[in-house]
């Protein structure tokens, strides 16, 4: 028969033209068929070429093959064996929802098929391995646009970066921004431009990881670019602070926009840490929300840390009118300068599966205490997959070492 031209993702691609038998034919007639017809594995059964029902050929011939069947059930209609409920799909049903549906009839439309019909009359079977093997096909499709998708968005992100990254070679000649994202694309960012008389300097670890990480950076770094427009770069803790009321207006986090607090849609944000460096008074301005920058002086036996204020950025339980605090420091020439998101002190490893966390950090940044900042991440890079081992990465890592 002539079947219609469909699109390539409907169950008419999984039909295969078959024999049927009147519902009342004889067992002996649907046993002469499966004899003749060895590759035959489910028989439609038919009224006026509409299906009721489906014989499967391994319960047909098991049923018939046991002591006098062939005698009681030989001359009687073909319904004593037939699945009266089977699986019945419209050829032009999606293969999304003939799955749902061949799931929902269970294992027997997997095993013994399920039958095609076009206007309601039967135009064919088909079967579950022909499923399974179309449904990964269509998958392993979405997979790839979603990857090649991924690609292309790692691509712009990157490009973000990119602007920054150059600022700060040409601006600190001893400095090492390490990002690295979990997955193809990250929640991690960083921030870095040249101002007169002096720098500005971002680290944000923004809610999730991946995709939904990803455009969270961007909402955050918009928010940040916008912050610095209208603020400049002088006053870390008042850009924290903008950032954070544009994240949680733009999300609906606030509840000053009507929604009840603790009822908003998404509770996103980030932690971060904000740098300015003023070059006339060799000091450093920071204020960072649940990120600590780490100070090691010359001639200091231990690592100093500055820690941020315990309150995360942007969040539904972050007030909206919540300040944070600058911390102006004085720092001697010579000293190494660390900052670094959570997914470095958290990832799991060593003999005990726990995490690195800031002891070990603090003593490789002692044991590296006068190598060029590039050593420092290096060592760092080194030991933490030392540590990590045969373990998963758990998040994305992003660290700022730095001389000034």
């Amino acid at each position: 028969m002539h079947l219609p031209r469909y699109r390539t993702s409907v169950a008419f691609d999984l039909c295969i033209p078959t024999e049927s038998v009147q519902a009342d034919a004889s067992n002996f007639a649907v046993l002469e068929l499966f004899t003749e017809r060895r590759d035959m594995m489910s028989l439609p059964v038919t009224e006026q070429q509409k299906p009721i029902g489906l014989i499967s050929r391994n319960i047909f011939m098991s049923q018939m093959s046991k002591p006098f069947y062939h005698e009681v059930y030989g001359k009687k209609s073909c319904i004593a064996f037939m699945d009266k409920e089977p699986l019945i799909v419209d050829g032009a049903m999606s293969i999304e929802d003939l799955t749902f549906r061949a799931v929902e009839a269970g294992e027997k439309a997997l095993a013994d098929g399920f039958i095609i019909t076009e206007d309601g009359a039967l135009a064919g079977v088909g079967f579950g391995l022909q499923l399974m093997n179309v449904v990964a096909t269509m998958q392993a499709e979405k997979n790839r646009q979603i990857m090649h998708s991924i690609d292309y968005a790692s691509v712009i992100q990157r490009a973000l970066l990119r602007t920054s990254s150059a600022e700060l070679r040409a601006t600190l000649p001893d400095a090492h921004l390490e990002w690295q994202p979990r997955d193809v694309v990250g929640g991690d960012f960083y921030f870095f431009e040249r101002h007169d008389g002096g720098w500005f300097a971002a680290i944000a670890d923004c809610t999730g990881h991946g995709v939904p990480g990803a455009f969270m950076t961007l909402i955050a770094s918009s928010a940040l670019s916008q912050a610095l427009r209208e603020l400049g770069p002088r006053d870390p803790a008042a850009l924290i602070g903008a950032v954070s009321r544009a994240i949680k207006t733009l999300l609906g986090q606030d509840a000053g926009s009507g929604e009840a607090t603790g009822h908003a849609g998404s509770n996103d944000g980030m932690d971060c840490a904000f740098l300015c460096y003023d070059e006339a008074s060799a000091s450093l301005r920071f204020a960072g929300a649940k990120l600590a920058l780490h100070l090691v002086a010359p001639g200091e036996e231990a690592v100093r840390a500055i820690d941020g204020a315990r309150m995360g950025v942007g969040y539904v339980d972050t007030p909206a009118d919540y300040c944070w605090h600058n911390e102006t420091l004085a720092i001697p020439a010579g000293s190494l300068l660390f900052i670094t998101t959570d997914g470095l002190l958290d990832q799991i490893g060593g003999a005990r599966d726990i995490a690195y966390g800031k002891r070990r950090m603090r003593e490789q940044l002692l044991a590296q205490r006068d190598s060029p900042a590039g050593d420092v991440a290096a060592a760092l890079l080194q030991d933490s997959a030392a540590w990590q081992g045969a373990q998963p990465r758990r998040d994305d890592l992003t660290f700022f070492c730095f001389r000034l």
